[in-house]
This record gives structure tokens, C-alpha cells and sequence, in this order.
């Protein structure tokens, strides 16, 4: 019997979270829906999830908070909900370790594919000569299949998708890669207009290499063509 993937809703619309639980249900997940920051945060660290969404705009405790709490115990792959055109929740959900967002109204079948993009990047791969090979770069070192890397045998602290655009740079160190790759292969979506994840998600990868020595300088921007990662650094 296949175990069905669970994942956790957290949202106060309880119409639109029954809506969404039945089709997520018929695509052979497993849903368990929460109305409130505080119901939501204790269900969250207290069973193990493949994916959370989370809406931004909760009663009692926010979105953001219930992230933030997240991630102080968790890496579980989490996807906001935010207010359609409000960049300043994005930005913030994005910063605070957010993977990705879907602004609402949205569909269900376009959370769906979402959701998708999302577990296609955290799932381990037995058969991909890419995730088998590891990946060193002086000081750094990235495991793909165990999709963990370390700083000078540091761990460092990454969300999923944080991970996923690290891993994309460093296997193409000392090259170009465009925001529109980065969003294709990191994000699994193409690249909105005006879209600022994946400026946000390495801003934060950088601030996180800071740590260990300023490390951050290892990712450049390349204005108007997109980032690399230096090689010989």
C-alpha cells in the first residue's frame, strides 16, 4: 500500500480549506487543515509533514510568526499563502525561510502544481548520477542526495529551496546562470515579471555563508544577466 504524502493547511478561510483539502485529497494527499496560527504551529512541530502552507494573514498568531517558529525547529518545505500583489508579505515570508508563495485567490489545481514543484525538489533520488556525485568547491562541500551542505565541514543551514539554487550555482561554479534557470530549476516555475524570489532566497543563502568568514562574496550578481558562483574562491 503507497503511503499517501501528508501535508498540513494552515488557513482561516475554512471554506476555501475544505475546498482545498477535498481536491488536494483526490490528487492522493493526505490533508490536515488548521484555522489558527496556534492549532497550526503545535500541528506542525508535533507530526512530521512532507509540505506546510501557510497563509500570512492568520487571527491571533500571524503567518509570519508561525513561519518564523517553524523554522527555528524544522526544514520542512513550507508555502505561503499571501494577499494577491502585496511584494512586502512575500518578501518577508521569503526572508524568514519561506521555499515559495502563491498569491490568492489561487486555484487549487495551481497550488497543486505548486506543491509539486516543491516536493519534486526535496525528493531523493536513488538514480541520478548528478545527486550521487558530491560536490566540492574549496570550503564547500554539497551533498545533492542528502541534500546537505557544509563550510569548511560546517553545517550550513538552509531551507529547501535554498539548497536547491546553492546546488544549481555550485555545479555550474565559475558560470553565468540566469534568474530564469535559477527560477526553472530551483523554484520548478518560470520567472514572473518583476518576481524578486530568487534575488530574496540568495540574499539569504549569502547572509548565511557570512557566517563563516564573509563567505558570501562567493555568490556574485552579474547585472542583467543573473549569478554565479566563484570558482575559485
Amino acid at each position: 500500500m503507497t503511503t499517501k504524502t501528508r501535508v498540513l493547511l494552515i488557513d482561516d478561510d475554512i471554506e476555501l480549506s475544505e475546498m482545498l483539502k477535498e481536491y488536494l485529497e483526490q490528487e492522493d494527499f493526505d490533508v490536515v487543515a488548521k484555522h489558527d496560527g496556534e492549532s497550526g504551529l503545535h500541528q506542525a512541530l508535533s507530526e512530521q509533514y512532507a509540505l506546510v502552507v501557510l497563509d500570512v494573514m492568520l487571527p491571533g498568531l500571524k503567518g509570519i510568526d508561525v513561519l518564523n517558529r517553524i523554522r527555528m525547529h524544522s526544514r520542512v518545505p513550507i508555502l505561503m499563502l499571501t494577499a494577491k500583489g502585496d511584494d512586502v508579505d512575500r518578501i518577508v515570508g521569503l526572508e524568514s525561510g519561506a521555499d515559495d508563495y502563491v498569491p490568492k485567490p489561487c486555484t487549487p489545481r495551481e497550488l497543486l502544481a505548486r506543491i509539486r514543484a516543491i516536493l519534486r525538489r526535496t525528493a531523493h533520488s536513488q538514480h541520478s548520477d548528478i545527486l550521487d556525485k558530491v560536490i566540492h568547491l574549496a570550503a564547500l562541500t554539497v551533498w545533492p542526495e542528502q541534500r546537505k551542505a557544509e563550510w569548511n565541514g560546517q553545517v550550513i543551514d538552509l531551507t529547501s529551496t535554498e539548497f536547491s539554487l546553492l546546488e544549481i550555482l555550485a555545479m555550474n561554479a565559475g558560470k553565468v546562470v540566469s534568474k530564469k534557470e535559477l527560477s526553472e530549476q530551483g523554484l520548478g516555475r518560470p520567472l514572473a515579471r518583476f518576481d524578486r524570489s530568487i534575488d530574496v532566497h540568495l540574499s539569504s543563502i549569502r547572509q548565511k555563508l557570512n557566517q563563516f568568514d564573509n563567505a558570501g562574496s562567493v555568490i556574485v550578481t552579474v547585472r542583467g544577466k543573473g549569478y554565479l558562483y566563484a570558482k575559485n574562491s
